[in-house]
């Protein structure tokens, strides 16, 4: 069975992690087969309000249907998003797009518990 994993990342070519989801100017999204492989990869630009767009980046990415979030840095309320969908948060372990991949293979990721307390919204 396929995953799908949405990671926010820094760079066009989905390459470079983001310190914080919802400032992120893009998210990678990667489909992975039951065997860790990646068979799709794409990158989207983040629509939500931090962007110039509308509305929170994490009700936004819900259309890419995640089974995984990895992140550096997440705001409460989008944790709690994600929590409510039955959607795992994860934090990455590396600024690496890739190593992040290895890692979540290795089932080397942990669970991100609680939101960033500096997450503050204009």
């Amino acid at each position: 069975m396929n995953r799908t994993l949405l990671v926010p990342t820094d760079d066009p070519g989905g390459s470079i992690v983001a310190s914080h989801f919802g400032r992120a100017p893009f998210f990678t999204v990667i489909v992975l087969d039951d065997k860790g492989t990646v068979v799709e990869r794409t990158v989207q630009p983040n629509r939500g309000e931090h962007s110039g767009g509308r509305g929170h980046a994490h009700d936004n990415v819900l259309r890419f249907n995640p089974d995984v979030v990895v992140v550096s840095g997440m705001g409460p309320r989008g944790l709690m998003s994600f929590q409510s969908h039955n959607i795992a948060v994860l934090r990455a372990n590396s600024q690496s797009v890739d190593d992040v991949i290895g890692a979540y293979n290795q089932n080397q990721l942990e669970e991100l518990t609680e939101g960033c307390a500096d997450a503050h919204h204009k």
